[in-house]
């Protein structure tokens, strides 16, 4: 928001300068990008009359003009402006004098004839050329009143100013008008906000007779009201506005539409200006459109609207999209006579939809999109209506057509003296609380120590205890906020939960195995939502996603890693070993709040080693992803089981679920080979554990136990099986079957090929025995031992030669 300080002055008395302004502005929680300065590099411009204009008789596009610059004698000056014409109020630069960027102004000679300065454009003196009236873009600027020859051009266009440009944030929506921006000025230096002059002079003819205003969805439109104004004459505005509209950033167009928008500046309220005679009819519908209802816009588009739209009717077609644009058969043109001024409340979520659905975002709508402050509709209303009086000599008719209800123009919030001390640390008193309340413009009820604080609803933002105890805070200033030490009398050691401390230990194992932590968007495409999920679930969709890409939110990371690896590979970077620790969400119908279940995930592809130094790089396996996951179950002090399985899009032969309790909690994997495929991707391997269930496993506490006296004895076997017999078989044989002395078991070899039968399979195995009492016996291994080859062979296991 660009803010004059000479037009903010209108409304509020100014002590201080414009750097020192910006700087408190700043210090209270509104950052002042910039400070522009129109009149810093401007020397010796005057306002000039141009008395005579002559052809110059060497060349056909420059004329030389006598003007009046409020000396004795008119100066001659040769000038090239195709607009330059007798009569006119003009920009002049004297000689001697100076314009932005450096430009310095001679007396010189074009084609013989003595010129003595300069005519001006707009442009010229450092005004954008996206902001000058079109008919001036060209040419050199016109003013558009009678003004005093030799006069300060710059004080007749009030550019001797500065203008502040307010970086706000979107809860400060109040400050997106001039009067916003004085109350600001208020808060900070106690100076009264003076309000602009809303008295009219009505006609006895009664707009109710012109004109009637229906409202049909008031959820959409709470409050509408407009004015009739006859009679009006279509012209330039004054200098003064034009100025004020372009300081702003604003191209001035004529009175009528200068008027409406130099009001969404001061007030911040938006209007629309209709030409009543092309309404065509006498009566303003307002409701939600039709499904397929078509409107052609100001910028000759036509829209198809949808039934969340809002639009302005003239009972049976659009006149406007309310709060976006209007049509074009109601614009104002230069044949208008009579107007119809809107003021409204449109819901500010359909202003937004629609806006962003048309990529029609203009100032109106994102003033809309953020709220408007319903005591101001009126009196927007009626300042518009005066202007139009006054410049476009218009006739109001008396009273307001209008439907709907205002809503509140404040909201109480309760507060004490204690409650902003104890929170800000100030020690203020009620009286200086009450100081800070009643220059923002606050009203107050004080008993004792407690306020009831009115709050006006220009300030939208602030609606519970806390937002007024910032309010004091900045006002009386952040920078006085006193310095203190803490209090350590009752200060107790910080520490991690039990959650937090496995969360850590698992990102220490996980990044100690060379696997990077990636973190990717929560959103998916819909046809990849449920892939790899274990749970079969409705998916959480989006009201309004930002692409299709990004539709609905996840139900397994897997997907969002595939992509990471895929983009990685791409470019070049072939070893990759990822993990993300994330919730997936599961639908609970609609207007519910989804499940959020924490899961972790990782994906490995290309070689992997784990010292550079000690082994060589080797290819990621399903083992190597297996051990990963064994690793993490030793060290949360859990215990899972592995279960071959079959998944879509996995590989059908090294595919595993993990199991925890007999329940299962997650997968191993290799990813199916057309996956692979479609991703340019070698073979890769991935996990997924539901982290939520696995946090959740109660773990005991720590028993030691001695270290035992007698040595134990280990042998190994290698066991042929048939090729579709798990490892995971065989063991839960041998640890069924080991008696008091089994130990340990492990499979260290796998083997098919070569030298074996065809569907069969070589398992070795290790088994470790111990006994914790006595050395062991020959004779009692060996007995154990049987047992367990026994129990193998009857389940089709045979010893291999």
């Amino acid at each position: 928001m660009l803010i004059s300080k000479e037009w903010l002055s209108e409304y509020i008395k100014i002590d201080a300068g414009v750097e020192e302004l910006a700087e408190k502005i700043t210090r209270s929680g509104i950052e002042v990008d910039s400070i522009k300065k129109y009149g810093e590099d401007i020397k010796k411009l005057v306002v000039g009359h141009v008395i005579s204009k002559e052809k110059h008789p060497k060349a056909d596009k420059l004329n030389i003009c006598k003007v009046d610059v409020g000396e004795e004698e008119p100066v001659q000056i040769v000038c090239g402006a195709p607009n330059v014409d007798v009569d006119q109020y003009v920009i002049v630069v004297r000689v001697g004098g100076r314009l932005p960027g450096g430009v310095k102004i001679k007396r010189a000679k074009l084609r013989g004839e003595v010129s003595e300065g300069m005519i001006c454009s707009l442009q010229e003196i450092g005004l954008d050329a996206n902001v000058m009236p079109k008919k001036y873009a060209d040419g050199i600027y016109v003013f558009s009143n009678e003004q005093t020859p030799g006069s300060d051009a710059l004080e007749a266009l009030l550019l001797n100013d500065e203008v502040m440009d307010f970086d706000l944030t979107p809860n400060r929506a109040d400050c997106l008008s001039m009067l916003g921006a004085a109350h600001e000025v208020s808060a900070l230096y106690g100076n009264e906000v003076q309000y602009p002059n809303t008295e009219l002079k009505e006609s006895t003819e009664k707009s109710t007779q012109a004109l009637s205003v229906t409202i049909k969805d008031e959820e959409a439109i709470p409050y509408y009201a407009a004015r009739v104004i006859k009679n009006v004459t279509i012209a330039p505005s004054p200098t003064w506005m034009q100025s004020r509209l372009m300081k702003a950033g604003i191209r001035p167009i004529n009175n009528v539409v200068d008027i409406s928008n130099y009001i969404l500046l001061e007030y911040g309220q938006p209007l629309h200006m209709f030409d009543q005679d092309q309404i065509g009819s006498e009566q303003i519908v307002a409701r939600y459109a039709h499904e397929n209802e078509k409107i052609t816009t100001l910028d000759d588009i036509e829209r198809e609207l949808i039934t969340s739209d809002v639009v302005i009717t003239n009972g049976s077609e659009p006149i406007a999209i309310a709060g976006v644009m209007g049509g074009d058969f109601s614009e104002v043109t230069e044949k208008t006579q009579n107007v119809v001024i809107e003021s409204a409340i449109f819901n500010a979520t359909n202003v937004r939809q629609t806006s962003r659905r048309l990529g029609l975002r203009s100032e109106a709508s994102s003033r809309f999109e953020k709220g408007i402050a319903s005591e101001r509709v009126v009196d927007a209303l009626n300042r518009a209506a005066l202007l139009l009086q006054e410049i476009a000599g218009g006739t109001v008719l008396s009273e307001i057509v209008s439907d709907g209800t205002l809503p509140e123009t404040s909201k109480v919030i309760e507060i004490t003296t204690n409650d902003v001390n104890q929170l800000i640390g100030f020690n203020l008193s009620t009286e200086e609380i009450n100081v800070i309340f009643n220059r923002l413009g606050f009203g107050t009820n004080v008993t004792g120590e407690a306020f009831e604080v009115n709050v006006p609803s220009r300030r939208s933002d602030i609606s519970i205890k806390a937002d007024l105890i910032e309010e004091v805070a900045r006002i009386y200033g952040y920078d006085q906020l006193p310095s203190t030490l803490p209090n350590f009398e009752n200060a107790t050691a910080g520490y991690l939960t039990d959650n937090q401390l496995k969360k850590r230990k698992v990102k220490e194992i996980l990044e100690g195995a060379g696997l990077d932590q990636a973190i990717t968007y929560s959103l998916v495409h819909k046809d990849v939502a449920k892939n790899y999920t274990l749970e079969d679930k409705e998916v959480v969709e989006l009201m309004m996603p930002m692409s299709e890409d990004q539709a609905v939110l996840r139900q397994s990371i897997l997907p969002r890693l595939i992509d990471a690896t895929r983009y990685n590979v791409a470019r070049k970077n072939k070893n990759v070993a990822l993990y993300e620790q994330g919730k997936v969400f599961y639908s609970n119908g609609k207007d519910q709040l989804p499940t959020e279940v924490e899961f972790l995930s990782g994906i490995l592809t290309g070689q992997y080693s784990g010292n550079k130094w000690q082994q060589k790089d080797e290819p990621v396996d399903f083992f190597l992803v297996k051990g990963i996951v064994e690793r993490i179950a030793e060290q949360l002090n859990v215990s899972f089981t592995f279960e071959a399985t079959k998944l879509d899009l996995l590989h059908p032969g090294r595919t595993a679920f993990v199991k925890m309790n007999e329940e299962v909690v997650g997968i191993i994997a290799e990813l199916h080979p057309t996956v692979e495929k479609e991703n340019d991707l070698d073979r890769t391997y991935v996990f997924e554990l539901n982290f939520t269930k696995v946090l959740a496993q109660p773990v005991g506490k720590i028993e030691y136990e001695a270290i035992p006296r007698f040595p134990g004895v280990s042998r190994d076997i290698a066991l042929v099986v048939n090729t579709d017999v798990t490892a995971s078989t065989l063991i839960n044989t041998i640890n069924d079957n080991g008696a008091d002395i089994l130990n340990h078991t492990e499979v260290f070899d796998v083997y098919e090929g070569e030298h074996m039968e065809e569907g069969k399979k070589s398992v070795a195995i290790r088994i470790d025995y111990l006994d914790v009492n006595e050395t062991l016996t020959e004779d009692k291994v060996s007995a154990v031992h049987n047992q367990i080859l026994s129990a193998l062979e009857q389940q089709g296991a045979t010893l291999r030669a």
